[in-house]
């Protein structure tokens, strides 16, 4: 039994490891690394169980890590998007929240900058929050430091601080 699962060990950890690898890929932007590399362990750990138990048998595990890595990839993406992944511990950073006091004129006097060029309306970074905002009507490049001067129900009017 030992003998046979030393002898299996690298057509194994081939498997596996190219298996976690294309689920790590799926919460990684793009086609990257950890896909291709993924997806070369699988191809060399197929070969392995073709040279050595033959075709059908290599056919057979390739099905099988497809399957699988289907309904793990699937139910990861489902947990995902119910939210549960959202309040793990796992994902969540560290950027800072505002709370909410039922109305928002707690963030007048709050200053950031500009996440995108403001004409007159664009995003303002606020201590890691992204809030939608408008200026009083003057262009306001990317990057630039910000007030907020007033709210108006959803709307927070900006000003640019240090320039204007």
């Amino acid at each position: 039994m030992m003998a046979n699962l030393i002898a299996n060990l690298p057509m194994l950890l081939c498997v596996l490891l190219g298996a976690a690898l294309i689920i790590v890929e799926v919460f990684l932007p793009g086609f990257g690394l950890p896909g291709i590399s993924g997806m070369v362990l699988i191809g060399a750990g197929v070969l392995l169980a073709a040279m050595h138990y033959g075709m059908l048998t290599a056919v057979g595990i390739l099905l099988v890590v497809i399957a699988v890595l289907a309904v793990l990839i699937s139910w990861v993406l489902r947990a995902a998007a119910r939210g549960g992944m959202g309040r793990s511990e796992l994902f969540l950073d560290d950027k800072q929240e505002l709370e909410y006091h039922g109305d928002m004129q707690v963030l007048v006097g709050r200053t950031g900058k500009t996440g995108s060029v403001l004409r007159p309306a664009g995003i303002g970074d606020f201590d890691g929050v992204r809030l939608n905002v408008v200026t009083e009507g003057d262009f306001v490049e990317r990057d630039m430091p910000i007030e907020i001067i007033s709210v108006d129900g959803a709307r927070i009017v900006v000003r640019q601080l240090g320039g204007n």
